[in-house]
């Protein structure tokens, strides 16, 4: 199997699940990539969420800086994904922080398996589903959880 980079979105789900899910795919490392790392949903805020992780066996890291701005996040609760494409890619993904930013993310997925977390269960209207077909270009497979 080549390079690989994995997706889910936590929306109906429960960290136990979560973390079920992850382990069996054989990730190593959850990359939150929201904006703001804090749900209204127990168990999926950034301290407890990487608490519970860990404890499964699993890394965590935030990556804030690959989040979408608030206007990207309105389009996407919106259904609209050709808007959320266009914020997030101007705003975030083709400045030179978003540049280095998913260089970095990259290099964690050379080194570990690795999937992008955010809260949309349908990745067609999550910014994840960006990151990963940007990932593509550099020689990843997707595959959404």
């Amino acid at each position: 199997m080549g390079k690989q980079i994995f997706t889910i979105g936590y929306e109906g789900l429960d960290s136990e699940q979560l973390g079920g899910i992850l382990r069996d795919a054989g990730v190593g490392v959850l990359a939150d990539v929201r904006a703001v790392a804090n749900s209204r949903k127990r168990g999926f805020s950034k301290g407890v969420l990487s608490t519970s992780l860990r404890e499964a066996g699993l890394g965590y890291t935030h990556l804030r800086s690959l989040g979408t701005p608030k206007s990207g996040r309105q389009a996407a609760r919106a259904g609209d994904a050709a808007l959320l494409r266009r914020i997030y890619c101007e705003e975030v993904l083709d400045t030179a922080a978003g540049q280095t930013a998913l260089g970095e993310l990259a290099a964690m997925a050379e080194a570990a398996p690795l999937c992008l977390l955010c809260f949309e269960r349908d990745p067609s209207v999550c910014h994840r589903r960006i990151l990963a077909e940007r990932l593509a270009e550099r020689g990843f497979a997707i595959r959404d959880l």
